[in-house]
């Protein structure tokens, strides 16, 4: 028995609930991982939507990481992805993958702050929950590591100065940036960020370690507490 019912395309959902517009409209970040790759898909199958398909297809193979996993062969098992489908699909992911692997290999030289954002934007955009990071440099400022710190709940996450500097003095680094998000998306600081930044700085002096920055990280723009508190660094 056939389905005679029509393919559904993108376009045949609401404007505001288009993939491809609101990636226009909010940003790449803003979109879910089934709105991506509903794009990518470009229409659905008889009965459901690009975005219904991308859905079952994320369940299926268990997100992005499955998609890459598997071969070609299994997307095609799935109802409504056919050869180029399954083809764009998988060239998506692997480019993704590639990136991250070129990205990881890379030597970082920290020189401004849209530096160490283009760093760790990455990690942190994509975070619901607040997370701290702390990056290590050499006396030419070139990263040496960098490592997640804490991972905090929605609203703050509580650093201890003494595993900051735990963590630095074991690497013998010379100097140290610092970075957080907000998951609201806004990276205006709060008091309290300044306030922990002054006494991070403070105890980096007693240990001979510079301290460079404080970043925080929103959705589409970040803050540089070195640009907005330069009297702390004074």
């Amino acid at each position: 028995m056939t389905d005679d019912r029509p393919t559904l395309l993108i376009d045949d959902l609401p404007e505001d609930e288009r993939p491809r517009e609101r990636l226009l409209q909010k940003g790449v970040r803003a979109l879910s991982d089934a709105e991506l790759l509903a794009i990518l898909l470009g229409s659905g199958r008889a009965g459901a939507n690009a975005i219904d398909l991308a859905q079952q297809i994320l369940l299926e193979l268990g997100g992005f990481s499955g998609i890459h996993r598997e071969d070609i062969s299994r997307l095609l098992e799935i109802k409504g992805v056919g050869k180029a489908k399954a083809a764009r699909i998988k060239a998506a992911v692997e480019v993704g993958y590639r990136l991250t692997s070129a990205e990881r290999g890379k030597k970082w030289v920290i020189k401004t702050p849209q530096d160490l954002v283009e760093m760790l934007g990455h990690d942190l955009r994509g975070s619901d929950q607040e997370e701290f990071w702390v990056v290590w440099l050499n006396a030419r400022n070139v990263v040496a590591g960098s490592q997640q710190l804490y991972k905090g709940s929605q609203d703050a996450t509580t650093v201890r100065i003494s595993e900051v500097f735990k963590l630095v003095v074991s690497k013998n680094a010379n100097a140290v940036m610092l970075a957080h998000n907000h998951p609201s998306g806004d990276p205006t600081e709060s008091p309290e960020d300044v306030n922990m930044t002054r006494t991070i700085i403070e105890a980096g002096k007693l240990l001979d370690i510079r301290v460079l920055d404080h970043i925080i990280i929103g959705s589409h723009s970040f803050t540089s507490i070195r640009q907005t508190h330069p009297s702390l660094w004074a």
